[in-house]
């Protein structure tokens, strides 16, 4: 797993709504309905996590913390996870 740090994007607004949490993308100051992200809880802690200080790898490992999960398991998890946050520009690497 590469040691990649990754930073939320500024054009993505996140919520929780009851027991769901969505990401929606905001294009030229307007909400982007059309492509709202709805997170299960994995997903929608990675995002939590997801603050341009800690490695995927150490977003996995929280992870382990959290959820019944191995460390194998959490990282490709999150690889994927991150993967899709980054398609649709939901996050950006950092240095």
């Amino acid at each position: 797993m590469k040691e990649i740090r990754y930073r939320k994007s500024d054009s993505i607004v996140y919520r929780k709504v009851g027991r769901h949490f969505i990401l929606v993308p905001v294009r030229h100051d307007v909400a982007d309905l059309e492509s709202v992200f709805t997170l299960d809880e994995v997903s929608a802690r990675i995002w939590q996590l997801v603050d341009g200080k800690l490695t995927s790898r150490q977003i996995a490992k929280e992870l382990t913390k959290e959820f019944t999960v191995t460390q194998e398991e959490a990282e490709e998890d999150v690889q994927r996870i991150l993967e899709d946050f980054k398609e649709f520009e939901g996050v950006v690497e950092t240095e």
